[in-house]
């Protein structure tokens, strides 16, 4: 009889955990192709909760990717200013908005800003983060430590290199790509 409750707790450990993983697990849709990306809940909870919120609402549908340096990083999630479906959507303004929710504190890890990383974009202030984020295009070891890294991309990354790239200096991307969806995979 314990072998079987043993068989069973790890059957249903085994099914609960892939099922946690599966959650943990996005589709950025781009003009390009789909993006998986895996978000780490364990390292930076507040930021996957709110990434995975705004998802789910659709607040990230349409937005742009309004700063992107060849070699370093694409940015977007400005919900406010850089929603090409809103009312106020404004190009010049793309960058300095969020979202409606708090700030977020910092969630510092010693995941290091590699090929893929994700992390949340903020201000002057640690602890400005609200729904901005960039995907790093190359290692960029002057971020670790200093921004949230909250997830990873793990197979598109290919089309993340497609989106258009902007001015060498500022980033700023005149006719700037956007992001289609994510949503939960």
């Amino acid at each position: 009889m314990k072998k079987k409750i043993y068989l069973f707790i790890l059957i249903f450990s085994l099914l609960t955990s892939n099922i946690l993983a599966q959650d943990n697990l996005m589709i950025l849709k781009l003009t390009y192709g789909d993006v998986e990306i895996e978000l780490y809940p364990e390292k930076a909870p507040n930021h996957v909760k709110r990434f995975k919120e705004l998802a789910s609402s659709g607040k990230y549908d349409g937005v742009v990717f309004h700063r992107v340096i060849d070699g370093f990083m694409a940015q977007t999630g400005d919900v406010k200013f850089g929603n090409s479906s809103n009312l106020d959507f404004n190009l010049s303004l793309a960058g300095t908005g969020g979202s409606e929710l708090p700030n977020l504190k910092a969630e510092f890890t010693d995941i290091a800003h590699t090929r893929g990383i994700l992390s949340a974009a903020r201000s002057a202030d640690p602890d400005s983060a609200n729904s901005q984020f960039f995907i790093c295009f190359d290692s960029a070891p002057h971020l670790d430590r200093q921004y949230s890294v909250f997830g990873k991309v793990i197979k598109g990354m290919e089309f993340v290199d497609m989106i258009k790239k902007g001015d060498p200096n500022s980033g700023a991307v005149a006719n700037p790509d956007k992001i289609i969806s994510i949503k939960s995979k």
